[in-house]
C-alpha cells in the first residue's frame, strides 16, 4: 500500500516563481525586499501582507491580493497545467552535491502525532496554532496548494533514492531550473501514468514518513479537511540538518544562576551536543543546562532544555514569546553576533544541531520533538509545483 498519490492538477513554474518558504526568514523585512524583487515569486501570494504596499495591513484583509497575484501568474504564462502527475525534482549545490525528492499528494488520515493515533506520516513538532489558520485560510483563499511538507522516507530511502536519480537521468531537459539565494540549483520534470510513475510511488509511499518540514502545513491540511496534502518525499541520503538558533530582543531577567563558562574568541555553534553558548553584548559563555531526570530522550534535547531551563525558569519566557526569534541554519553564527551587536537583540543562543539519526529515531518511537529543532537542507523550494485544491 502507498499513502502516496499523483497531483490531480498541477501547475508547474516556467520560471521566476521558485521561493523560500515564507517560514525560512529571521527578518520579515526580507521577505518585502524578496517581493520588491521579483512580485512574480510565491512569497507574493503565500505572504501577501509583506508586500511592499501592504506592509502593516493584517494576513487576512491581504487574502484577496495573494488571489489577484496567483491568477495573474497564470495568466502571464508563470505556470503551465499538468494532470495526473507526479513531479521529480533534483537540487544541485555548488559543490556538486545532489538531492533528490518526488512532488506528490499524500493521505491526510495517515498523520500521527502520538504512539497511540495510527498513521504512517509521523508528525514530530509542536506549532504555533496563529501560523496554522493563517495557512488555512491561504489555501482556503486561493484553493491552491504552493508550499510542500517535505517527508523524509523511513523504510526504502535508499531504494527510492537510487529510483528517482534513475529517473531524472532518463527524464530529458527539466521543465524548469531555479536557482535560490545559496547558488543551489532545482529542477523539476513531470511524470505521467505508467510504470516509472507507479514504481516511485510505491517506494514514496511505502512505510513510515516523517515531517521533515512543514508541521503547519501538515496541520493545516488536517484542519481544514484536506483529504490530501502536497509533499516532497526526500531520502536520508538527500538532506543534513543544520543549527537551529534562537535570538532575544529583550531580556526580561539577567542569566545570573547559570552554570557557565566564559568563551573568548568569536563564539560559534557548539560542535556537539550537551552545551549551549550565549551571546550578549556584555560577554559570551558555554552554558551547561542541567538535565531532567527520569525524563526521555527527547526531554533532554538541547532544543528542549533551552526552551524550559533557560526561557521558561531563567527568562521567564514562553516558546511562543514574540521576544523570540527562531533562526534556521542559513543564518550563520556571526549573523546571529551582528544582530545583538547592532543592538536589535539582546542575546544569541547557539545550539548544537540535531543529528539526522537521533531525529529519525525519535520519530519512529512516535515521539515528538521541541519547537523549531530541526532545519533541514536542502530544503524544496516554494512555487515550484503548485496543487489545485479544486480538483480533489
Amino acid at each position: 500500500m502507498t499513502v502516496a498519490h499523483p497531483i490531480a492538477q498541477a501547475w508547474l513554474s516556467t520560471g521566476g516563481t521558485g521561493a523560500q518558504n515564507y517560514d525560512e526568514f529571521a527578518d520579515d523585512a526580507e521577505i518585502t525586499a524578496i517581493i520588491a524583487d521579483n512580485p512574480a515569486s510565491a512569497l507574493a501570494v503565500e505572504m501577501p501582507h509583506r508586500a511592499p504596499e501592504s506592509v502593516g495591513r493584517p494576513f487576512l484583509d491581504c487574502l484577496p491580493d495573494a488571489v489577484a497575484r496567483l491568477q495573474s501568474a497564470k495568466d502571464a504564462g508563470r505556470y503551465a497545467p499538468a494532470a495526473d502527475v507526479v513531479v521529480l525534482y533534483r537540487i544541485t549545490a555548488p559543490d556538486g552535491a545532489r538531492a533528490y525528492g518526488l512532488w506528490c499528494m499524500v493521505d491526510t488520515d495517515q498523520i500521527s502525532t502520538s504512539a497511540d493515533e495510527p498513521g504512517t506520516v509521523i508528525r514530530n513538532e509542536d506549532v504555533f496554532i496563529e501560523k496554522v489558520r493563517e495557512r488555512v485560510a491561504l489555501a482556503e483563499a486561493t484553493r491552491h496548494l504552493l508550499s510542500p511538507v517535505l517527508l523524509l522516507q523511513t523504510a526504502h530511502g535508499d531504494a527510492l533514492h537510487a529510483a528517482l536519480a534513475q529517473a531524472v537521468a532518463d527524464a530529458g531537459s527539466p521543465a524548469v531550473t531555479d536557482v535560490d539565494p545559496s547558488g543551489r540549483a532545482h529542477e523539476i520534470w513531470a511524470v505521467g501514468a505508467g510504470t516509472t510513475r507507479d514504481r516511485l510511488l510505491a517506494l514514496a509511499g511505502g512505510g513510515e514518513l516523517v515531517v521533515a518540514d512543514g508541521n503547519h502545513r501538515s496541520l493545516a491540511a488536517q484542519t481544514a479537511g484536506y483529504p490530501r496534502f502536497l509533499a516532497v518525499i526526500t531520502t536520508p541520503e538527500s538532506v543534513a540538518i543544520q543549527p537551529y538558533n534562537r535570538l532575544v530582543s529583550e531580556l526580561p531577567e539577567g542569566l545570573e544562576g547559570l552554570d557557565r563558562e566564559e568563551l573568548a574568541g568569536p563564539v560559534g555553534v557548539p560542535s556537539i551536543g550537551g552545551r549551549v553558548h550565549l551571546y550578549t553584548r556584555n560577554g559570551a559563555w558555554s552554558v551547561a543546562l542541567p538535565r531532567i531526570e527520569q525524563g526521555s530522550v527527547v526531554d533532554n534535547l538541547d532544543h528542549a532544555l533551552v526552551e524550559r531551563r533557560l526561557f521558561a525558569e531563567a527568562l521567564d519566557l514562553e516558546p511562543g514569546d514574540k521576544r523570540i526569534t527562531y533562526v534556521g541554519g542559513d543564518y550563520p553564527a556571526e549573523w546571529l553576533r551582528g544582530e545583538v551587536d547592532a543592538g536589535r537583540a539582546e542575546l544569541a543562543v547557539l545550539i548544537a544541531p540535531v543529528t539526522v539519526d537521533d531525529f529519525v529515531a525519535v520519530n519512529l518511537a512516535r515521539q515528538k520533538m521541541p519547537r523549531k529543532s530541526t532545519w533541514f537542507t536542502p530544503k524544496a523550494r516554494a512555487g515550484l509545483v503548485v496543487a489545485q485544491l479544486d480538483s480533489f
